[in-house]
């Protein structure tokens, strides 16, 4: 900044001279190590046919690993849950980036307006062009998928905006959903010409990403450690091309969300209000966990139609008394897969805390975990079995 010309804000960024050499740096090293054009041609030379009898990820990262279902599979189905997981997990991370990509753009919008943002701008906007890659590469594999295997959707959906819901199987209805949108939609002009709200969106993502960063590393190592990396399945090529980039976003993430927010002058009490609404509705998706995916907070009842689907479907092909028992014994019933999926809620619970521990404008509840102090394996259990029990009935009923 120079110091002769008055200036609105007694900020700069440039006062800041590590935090401005971090956020140069990550963003270089983003751009010489971008992997869109690497996600492009995987995706573009992608037929499931090519490697439909291969892992695509660490065996546990299989749909429904770890319970009844997965141990009374065959060889060949469970090698058909491992690439549905897949195909999950990244319908999940689509829904997520597409409300990424607005937010990174309103963001930016309200830091640009501060002076001497631009290098903080211009990672955003090199990360959103990322994230249509991803997004693309994503869909073009697990509709493929779906197509070819179901002849209709599962998990998979038509692109959709926003201000949908964020997390695809979620406790909602109509009315949660339109207050969500409206409350997305506010956020987006408050970000877009509030500095401190602006910034504080990088908290909120990072957040998010702290546990998509772990369970993503680990599918990344299935193509890092793999022996033949040329003839390696292409999902999972893309599984480590989008981890590659992702680590640049979450630094940016990290830096924007944290450093550079302890920059700004102290936040207004009401915006220290909206900020602490991003963080507990972070929170408050993230309440959740589902023994179908380890590493998703779906809301379990929520997916009980898709499953059952999955069940009766041309794939396993169950009776409908055999797949309603099946859901019983996988959701409803204590098994592995639920301790397995706690346990990760809970490390990303830990993270969450240790992550907002040293930002003051948090309130003290959010910075102990928020909703997520209400899981439990217990509750878990009795919300399934009181749900599945309505859903057996229409089912036997139809």
């Amino acid at each position: 900044m120079n110091k002769n010309l008055k200036q609105k804000q007694s900020f700069s960024i440039l006062d800041d001279k590590l935090t401005t050499k971090k956020i140069e740096f990550n963003l270089k090293k983003n751009k010489e190590q971008d992997h869109t054009e690497l996600l492009d041609a995987a995706a573009k030379e992608f037929v499931y046919e090519d490697c439909h009898s291969e892992y695509w990820n660490p065996e546990e990262y299989s749909l429904l690993y770890g319970t009844p279902f997965w141990e009374q599979a065959s060889p060949h189905e469970k090698v058909l849950l491992n690439q549905l997981f897949w195909v999950a997990y990244y319908s999940q991370i689509i829904s997520a980036e597409i409300a990424t990509i607005y937010f990174n753009q309103t963001s930016a919008t309200g830091l640009y307006a501060m002076e001497d943002f631009r290098t903080v701008c211009d990672t955003l906007d090199l990360e959103s062009s990322q994230e249509r890659a991803h997004i693309s590469a994503f869909k073009i594999v697990s509709e493929q998928v779906e197509e070819r295997l179901f002849g209709e959707r599962l998990f998979t959906y038509p692109m959709k905006p926003f201000f949908e819901e964020t997390m695809i199987f979620q406790n909602t209805n109509y009315m949660k959903s339109l207050w969500k949108r409206f409350q997305l939609q506010a956020y987006g002009l408050l970000s877009a010409g509030n500095s401190f709200i602006a910034c504080q969106y990088l908290t909120v993502r990072g957040l998010r990403t702290l546990n998509g960063k772990i369970v993503q590393h680990k599918l990344s190592q299935f193509y890092s450690e793999s022996l033949d990396k040329e003839n390696a399945p292409i999902p999972s090529k893309i599984s480590y091309y989008h981890f590659m980039d992702e680590s640049y976003h979450f630094n940016s993430s990290n830096l924007i969300g944290t450093d550079i927010l302890k920059s700004l002058k102290k936040p207004t009490l009401f915006e220290s209000h909206v900020a602490n609404l991003g963080i507990k509705g972070t929170l408050k998706d993230h309440q959740n966990f589902s023994a179908s995916i380890n590493g998703i907070f779906w809301y379990e009842p929520a997916l009980f139609e898709t499953i059952y689907k999955l069940f009766t479907g041309p794939k396993f092909n169950m009776k409908k008394v055999d797949a309603l028992n099946m859901l019983e014994l996988c959701f409803c019933k204590d098994n592995q897969a639920i301790h397995n999926s706690f346990k990760t809620q809970q490390v990303a619970r830990d993270s969450y805390v240790s992550y907002l521990s040293n930002l003051d404008f948090v309130n003290q509840k959010s910075k102990q975990g928020g909703a997520m102090n209400n899981s439990s394996i217990e509750r878990y259990l009795r919300t399934n079995k009181s749900f599945l029990r309505s859903f057996k009935s229409k089912k036997v009923a139809a």
